[in-house]
């Protein structure tokens, strides 16, 4: 099994853009764009709940199984 990040789908699904996102989370459009392409090798687990305390989510709707 392999493990990919679904933010992008997450986002549309919430109708939430990058750039408010990325002003929430503090965190800068290439980052948020590395992990809304699956172009990162580590999960730093601190922008992974920054992510889900503003998406209102669990880890288990931004982190998928293939």
């Amino acid at each position: 099994m392999i493990v990919y990040i679904d933010l992008e789908n997450l986002l549309k699904e919430k109708n939430i853009s990058k750039n408010k996102l990325c002003e929430a989370c503090n965190l800068q459009r290439t980052q948020l764009n590395n992990y809304c392409k699956n172009k990162v090798s580590r999960i730093d687990f601190t922008i992974l709940a920054k992510l889900c305390e503003f998406l209102d989510c669990t880890p288990n709707d931004i982190l998928k199984l293939k």
